[in-house]
């Protein structure tokens, strides 16, 4: 029963690294749902001095590691973002410029 606790978890977080590698952000959010499930009767265990705290640390640990990937992910991508709607609107008032150094407004 203890290995199939294990089991979970390091299946779980074999699904968020593959959907965060493929950037399947509606993946990462089920999967996200699924990890207090998945990690509660493990901690109700170990608190009860059923499991060893080690390999339940190295997992808590692995978890950690991926969630500081995943929020770094999400900041690369929102600058990404941020720069490519900073592009559009230089593009926007280079249009508009252009408008008016021509004399042809548009409506």
């Amino acid at each position: 029963m203890t290995e199939d606790r294990f089991d979970a978890i390091d299946t779980l977080l074999v699904h968020l690294k593959s959907a965060l590698s493929e950037k399947d952000w509606d993946e990462l959010s089920r999967l996200n749902q699924l990890v207090r499930p998945t990690l509660e009767p493990v901690m109700t265990a170990l608190e009860a001095g059923e499991l060893d705290p080690e390999p339940v640390r190295e997992r808590l640990a692995s978890l950690q590691a991926f969630c500081d990937r995943a929020d770094n992910s999400a900041n690369q991508l929102k600058a990404e973002a941020r720069k490519a709607l900073e592009g559009v609107d230089q593009n926007r008032s280079a249009a508009k410029a252009y408008q008016k150094v021509s004399g042809n407004p548009q409506r």
